[in-house]
């Protein structure tokens, strides 16, 4: 990333705290969904058809509200930090350009000014403006800890791909859900877009649905939906920045996160400075980071004095500790003693031999 992407990618210190973002279940690192109330011009006519965009936000960084690598995901670019966020925006097809483009003039989050994108999320959560009267949304945040989580489990892992498809599909149909006639979906791909958009048919064969790259720059739904994901991101990202310097003894931390975590990938020096010096030997960091990004595992495998940790093999059957070996058995002073059983075994009885038969 070039320094003004990294400046774009920089959460604002006052950017606009959206009913999205839940502050306790950002600090615990659970995942967690949102949606808006539906507007009521669609709620009470069920009939008119809508247009829906998806988008996310955050699925580089290695600190803040980002998720796990996946295939096709260029690792110089990603860092580990916090969740990653996807965002639904449905509208009145009618109004789709005319409200979103040529009034709003919402364009993909990253090309918005933070202010900007901050200033038009205000504007779709204030009760009265056309915006919040006509359009509705949804979030998924998804944790750092469990993007983690999904991606080191070792019977296979549940790669980045994998977690944000599952997660577009199942805002969707949240959306379907609450009686939203949805006829056209856009969507921001993720891998290859032709083997996206047919799995999304196959899922909804009734909606005519269009996967491309740079949907966020082609279509005003998919930018509003961006902006969505985008500004819930960053204040995410403050809430979980806050909740570490609460940790810090000293109150050396400073108190934006800019000056901290900056964006939270590894290509900025912020926040690669960030993870040196707070990382715990045998823990490594909080619920803030990617465990599975690279950066983070190097530094804590190569380049870190981290503890290595030993885990037994839960199937090793040869050094398995059984239960009766807990108990203590007093030793027998006669042949009826030698011929006592183990207390707990006899309790339970004995397996039957082959000679009862």
């Amino acid at each position: 990333m070039d320094s003004q992407d990294i400046a774009q990618e920089t959460p604002p210190e006052n950017v606009f705290n959206a009913p999205s973002i839940h502050q306790d279940e950002l600090v615990m690192g659970t995942s967690y969904t949102h949606h808006a109330s539906t507007p009521d011009i669609i709620k009470n006519d069920i009939s008119r058809e809508c247009v829906l965009g998806v988008d996310e936000a955050g699925r580089g960084p290695v600190l803040g509200i980002n998720p796990l690598y996946g295939e096709n995901v260029d690792q110089a670019d990603n860092a580990p930090a916090g969740p990653m966020v996807y965002g639904v925006f449905y509208l009145p097809i009618e109004q789709h350009r005319c409200l979103l483009a040529e009034k709003y003039h919402f364009d993909d989050s990253k090309v918005l000014t933070p202010q900007v994108r901050s200033n038009l999320m205000q504007a779709l959560c204030t009760s009265g403006t056309d915006l919040h009267e006509s359009c509705g949304w949804a979030t998924r945040v998804m944790s750092a800890r469990d993007i983690s989580s999904a991606m080191l489990k070792p019977a296979g892992t549940y790669n980045l791909n994998a977690q944000a498809m599952d997660a577009t599909i199942d805002l969707i149909k949240e959306v379907l859900a609450q009686g939203v006639n949805i006829t056209e979906i856009y969507v921001d791909t993720i891998g290859k877009a032709e083997i996206y958009q047919k799995k999304l048919e196959r899922i909804f064969p009734t909606v005519m649905i269009t996967v491309c790259p740079k949907a966020d720059s082609l279509y005003p739904c998919v930018s509003a939906a961006s902006v969505c994901a985008k500004v819930t991101r960053d204040a995410a990202l403050n809430v979980c920045y806050q909740s570490t310097r609460l940790w810090d003894a000293q109150a050396t931390a400073p108190n934006s996160i800019a000056d901290a975590w900056g964006s939270g990938y590894p290509s900025d020096a912020r926040a690669i400075t960030w993870l040196k010096e707070n990382m715990d030997p045998l823990f490594g960091w909080g619920n803030e980071c990617r465990f599975s990004w690279s950066t983070a595992k190097n530094m804590l495998e190569v380049k870190g004095n981290s503890i290595r940790v030993d885990w037994p093999d839960v199937n090793d059957d040869e050094h398995a500790t059984r239960m009766t070996d807990f108990y203590i058995i007093k030793p027998s002073t006669n042949i009826e003693e030698d011929e006592a059983e183990d207390e707990l075994a006899a309790w339970y009885g004995k397996p039957v031999s082959e000679s009862v038969f």
